[in-house]
């Protein structure tokens, strides 16, 4: 892989282009340098629990460990300084477990997924494609995300909640991310947050996001922009394909009894970024038929050997039929819509999908369902057949963008077509 190839790759994750990591690969080099430097002085560092388990499974899972390895070797290859032992692997996800994302004004230098700055390299390799498919591993990733976003959800995450330069709510963070639509007690020392999480997912300002008047709109589940949208919906296809990304309801809906409803339909996909509003709302009124979070992958992505811009943030297509998720299935009170399928998709960092809406409730279009705690994500939007017309701009199906469309919460994405 030329060192072209390798921007290219970097250029298309997800992170980077959701403004979670540095601009360009620089930044994440000194990062790793450092970190591997704080190892090796170190070789005896104590890890929290959730670290600690995992390093006792690869040293009892030969099979695991020297899959670890080899994608670590295959990693060095495209970068000799950075994580070059499971131990430094281990070190850094232990060091992660303990900090808050910091705010950087200069977007070059913004690392704000660091686990991602981590695996960023392991992740471009073929290994690392089977490496974070495994079950295992996979789910060992899941327990150190959850002892981390308990880190986040505590109050010792706030020292990152100040008005300095390198502030959540100093000015240039309050500028970039919009603060002032949003619920923030701008005279508390913290903003009126106990945590870093309640800031990610912080409330905003009802007249930011009013509700569309006509009663035939499907209104938005969330703020970000359009990055997919495929007709004809299939309960089997093939999700491996990058030039045309597809979904199965069959793996995207997990075990959702009445599928049939869906097939043949449409799905409108969204990618939010870090600046977006991240909790989500009903965009019909109606029932709530079905609800459940499905745990799933994290950090598996499409895998080219040629690197193209259809990885990394590109393989959101893919990631809504692997990754953690949630399906909020709505039976609209209007006959001519049927049901709407809310499937909100937790993509790398994210390990936190939190519903508040139960079988049986019943919804108003607008009210709140669900948020995301600190990550990446993105939000399908599943509808049955011939129902609805998908009313904001979308390009050519299957061709995944981050720059689509913007769309914003409670505002008008389709209209029933009856």
């Amino acid at each position: 892989m030329t060192v072209k190839d390798l921007d290219q790759r970097y250029l298309s994750m997800f992170g980077r282009a959701a403004g979670y990591l540095p601009q360009d690969r620089e930044t994440v080099d000194a990062w790793h340098r450092e970190l591997r430097r704080k190892a090796d002085e170190d070789p005896d560092a104590t890890f929290v629990p959730s670290v600690r388990r995992l390093a006792d499974l690869l040293q009892r899972d030969e099979r695991l460990r020297n899959r670890v390895q080899v994608t670590i070797d295959e990693a060095r290859r495209l970068n000799p300084e950075g994580v070059g032992s499971i131990h430094q692997m281990l070190y850094s996800l232990n060091h992660i477990t303990g900090i808050a994302p910091e705010y950087h004004k200069d977007p070059k230098k913004r690392n704000f997924f660091p686990m991602s700055t981590l695996f960023c390299y392991m992740m471009a390799v073929k290994s690392g494609w089977d490496l974070f498919r495994d079950r295992p591993f996979n789910d060992a990733l899941r327990d150190i995300l959850k002892a981390w976003c308990a880190f986040l959800d505590s109050e010792e995450s706030t020292y990152v909640l100040h008005k300095g330069d390198d502030g959540w709510l100093g000015e240039s963070a309050a500028k970039d991310f919009k603060l002032d639509e949003f619920e923030v007690d701008w005279d508390h020392p913290h903003g009126g947050f106990t945590s870093y999480n309640a800031f990610f997912h912080r409330e905003i300002k009802p007249e930011c996001r009013p509700l569309s008047p006509d009663p035939d709109a499907v209104v938005s589940a969330n703020d970000g922009s359009v990055a997919n949208v495929y007709w004809d919906v299939k309960r089997e296809d093939d999700i491996l394909l990058i030039k045309d990304q597809r979904y199965s309801l069959d793996l995207m809906l997990d075990g959702y009894p009445d599928i049939g409803h869906f097939e043949g339909g449409n799905v409108l996909q969204s990618f939010l970024s870090g600046a977006n509003y991240h909790r989500w709302h009903a965009p019909v009124s109606g029932r709530v038929e079905y609800a459940r979070v499905v745990p799933a992958l994290m950090f598996s992505e499409l895998y080219s050997k040629e690197v193209d811009l259809s990885s990394g943030t590109l393989s959101q297509g893919y990631q809504a039929n692997v990754n953690t998720r949630a399906i909020v299935v709505i039976e609209s009170s209007s006959p001519e819509i049927g049901r709407v399928c809310v499937v909100p998709v937790g993509i790398t960092e994210i390990s936190s999908v939190t519903l508040e809406v139960r079988e049986g409730d019943v919804v108003e279009r607008g009210q709140e369902i669900g948020y995301f705690s600190y990550g990446g994500s993105s939000m399908c939007l599943v509808f049955e057949r011939d129902r609805v017309e998908i009313t904001v701009p979308y390009g050519k199906q299957g061709q995944v963008t981050d720059n689509g469309a913007p769309i914003f919460v409670n505002a008008e994405v389709a209209r029933r077509t009856a």
